[in-house]
């Protein structure tokens, strides 16, 4: 599976999208805000990294638990961090 392609809940926006997706409308928002940008909350919740972590572990991409409502629960945040750097790099 192409990471770019996976899908995950956006609970911010209450929608499926893609990581493609995601981080381009973080980028957008990041080039838009400029000096304004907020890195912990670029998009109204500090939790947004882990909506993609969770859709890492749900597809088996990455490992972690997600606890009864979907959160993560547990994950090797390098691991996954390295892996969505991996794929920015390669966009």
């Amino acid at each position: 599976m192409n990471v770019l392609d996976m899908k995950f809940l956006d609970k911010d926006a209450e929608k499926e999208t893609t990581v493609r997706s995601y981080l381009k409308k973080l980028l957008i928002a990041l080039w838009r805000e400029g000096d304004l940008f907020c890195g912990k909350r670029p998009f109204g919740n500090s939790s947004w990294k882990y909506y993609i972590y969770a859709g890492l572990i749900k597809n088996g991409i990455v490992e972690g638990k997600l606890d009864e409502d979907g959160y993560v629960d547990d994950i090797d945040e390098e691991a996954a961090d390295n892996l969505i750097c991996g794929v920015i790099m390669s966009l």
